[in-house]
Formats: C-alpha cells, structure tokens, sequence
C-alpha cells in the first residue's frame, strides 16, 4: 500500500484524528490503541526513541522511501495486522511487536 496520508496519531493518552467523522472509524482507533499498548509496554519516550530509529533505518534500507520505511516499522506492522480484530488487546502477548521485528 503506497498512502502516507496521516489520518491519525497515538501520542499517550491521546488519540489525535484528522477529521470528525475518522473517529467511527473502528479499524482506526483500534489501531491507535494498539500503539498506546505497546507505548505504555516501553514507557513511552523509549517507544518514541525506538519507532523513530526503525523508521531511520528503513528509509536507508528502502532508499528513502517513506511508505516503505513507515510500513517495515515493527510497531505498524503489528499494528495493521490486528487493527480490524477489535478484540485484539483483550489477549495481547507482553511486547507482541516484537513477533514483528526484522
């Protein structure tokens, strides 16, 4: 999927959207709480430290591509593989993101 539009944002304890009505968008916000689950997991800064060196090395490894490097980031993949499980956080493994991690 080539889309870098930004339709939303987790920034614990905020969920911020870009529009009104992206916040019935259950696949969404499903996979903005996801991010705050595995934010809380490394007590925020350090998920913030470690999303932002994956993405640095992606843009490297896909030759400055952003969609590339923003989807080969562990916590995104984790993130849209469960997004639309709505039930996903009820069971989900300490860390789980780490299943993704290349």
């Amino acid at each position: 999927m080539n889309d870098s539009r930004v339709n939303a944002m987790a920034l614990w304890p905020f969920i911020i959207v870009k529009t009104t009505q992206l916040r019935s968008n259950k696949a969404l916000i499903n996979h903005e709480k996801i991010h705050h689950r595995q934010q809380l997991e490394l007590l925020i800064l350090p998920y913030h430290i470690w999303y932002f060196l994956e993405y640095a090395y992606g843009l490297i490894k896909h030759r400055f591509n952003h969609d590339l490097a923003y989807r080969s980031i562990s916590f995104e993949k984790e993130a849209y593989t469960h997004q639309v499980q709505l039930d996903f956080l009820k069971n989900r493994p300490f860390l789980n993101h780490l299943k993704f991690y290349k």
